[in-house]
Formats: C-alpha cells, structure tokens, sequence
C-alpha cells in the first residue's frame, strides 16, 4: 500500500511540476506576443509616416508648379490616415500659413516632427 502511495505522490508532482513548467513557458510566450504586436504597430506606423513623408516632397516639394485640388485633398486624407494629432496640427498651421516665409517654416517643422515620429527603436 505504502508503495503506491509513493508512485501516486511521485505522479501528482510531476504532472504539477510539468504543468508550473508549461504555465512559465505560456506566460514567457505571452509576453513575447505582445512585444512582437507592438513592434508591428510601431513598424506599420513609421510605413505610413514615409510614405506620408514621400507623398508631401513629391507632390509639394519637388514639383514646378502649383498644387491643385485633388493632390490637397490626396496629402490632406493621408495625414488625416495618420491618426497622430500633433502631425495634424503641424500640417494645419503649415496648410494655413499667411506667407511664404510662414509656410516655409511650418513645412520645415513638419518635416522636422515626420522624422522625429519614426520609431527607429525596432529598425
């Protein structure tokens, strides 16, 4: 009797160690997960500031002449698509400057802030 008791006991620890073992391991997983949803977020977040950032120096930066309805509008919805308040209000002070000189220095900050907003921490 004393010797299955034994076997009984030895077979609970066991399958509690093995369980505390694969409870450790999920948990370890888990936190993995997260971090790899986060740095995908990020990722997909600094994608969309490039191309953003590509789309304003095409479409204003590089070209002769003057920028029409549809490309405002197109430039408009992709910061907008950004979902970042502080890029939209850089855009808006640059969108409702009164002169040149006011223009040219919010386009400056705005592209100074599309810069700083990449998240180089998981490139």
């Amino acid at each position: 009797m004393n010797r299955q008791k034994i076997i009984f006991l030895a077979v609970i620890l066991i399958i509690l160690a093995t369980n505390a073992f694969f409870a450790f391991e999920f948990a370890k997983m888990q936190k993995e997960l997260n971090q790899t949803k986060v740095a995908l977020e990020n990722s997909q977040k600094n994608e969309q500031i490039l191309n953003f950032n590509r789309l304003f120096i095409k479409k204003i930066l590089k070209s002769d002449k003057e920028v029409d309805f549809e490309t405002r509008l197109e430039l408009e919805n992709a910061v907008r698509n950004l979902k970042d308040d502080e890029i939209l209000n850089q855009w808006k002070k640059f969108t409702e400057a009164e002169d040149e000189n006011e223009a040219q220095r919010e386009v400056k900050n705005l592209l100074w802030l599309l810069v700083n907003k990449i998240n180089t921490s998981n490139l």
